[in-house]
């Protein structure tokens, strides 16, 4: 791991509501997922757009990493039913890669999902059927050894049919849980 500058997490405040910041977070977003996925989709930029972000800042469904005032990741958090919280888009500047940041904004995520009652975190993994993507192996080594493990495997096209035009390949979501008690 990189030399670790004072990274925090925190939920929105009122400044990241500005567009250009609300921009700039959008744009990390596809650009992360524009590499991990590369290959998976039809067309870049896809993940999110300005209004979904700023709709989930306001709804305070985002936690943002920053380090010297500067975003640098975010999560998406949810509150499942039956005591289960999930985290999903999950990205972190490529400059900072290494730093401690994923594992800091997963570790608020859990500390969240745990202060709403939640006994179990999910998270979903998109992966290619047919093929390996290293950005995918690489999440499920990591999300393995921060003690998450396999659940079940779920056709993209039963939970997102209208998506389904959208791949560039056959994909599967391999649902993923830890326990937090």
């Amino acid at each position: 791991m990189k030399q670790a500058q004072k990274v925090k997490t925190r939920f929105p405040i009122e400044s990241d509501f500005a567009i250009d910041n609300i921009k700039r977070l959008s744009n990390l977003i596809n650009e992360i997922y524009d590499e991990a996925e590369s290959g998976m989709w039809k067309r870049k930029g896809f993940r999110t757009h300005p209004s979904e972000v700023e709709r989930l800042l306001r709804a305070q469904a985002l936690i943002l990493a920053e380090i010297d005032g500067v975003i640098v990741g975010s999560v998406n958090v949810n509150l499942m039913s039956n005591g289960v919280g999930e985290f999903s888009m999950l990205v972190v500047d490529r400059k900072h890669r290494g730093e401690g940041i994923g594992s800091a904004l997963v570790n608020h995520a859990e500390a969240w999902a745990r202060e709403h009652g939640c006994h179990t975190m999910r998270l979903e993994i998109l992966s290619p059927r047919y093929w390996t993507l290293p950005s995918k192996t690489f999440l499920r080594q990591w999300y393995s050894r921060i003690g998450y493990s396999p659940q079940t495997t779920e056709l993209f096209k039963s939970m997102y049919p209208d998506l389904v035009s959208e791949l560039a390949t056959a994909c599967d979501f391999i649902v993923w849980h830890k326990s937090l008690t």
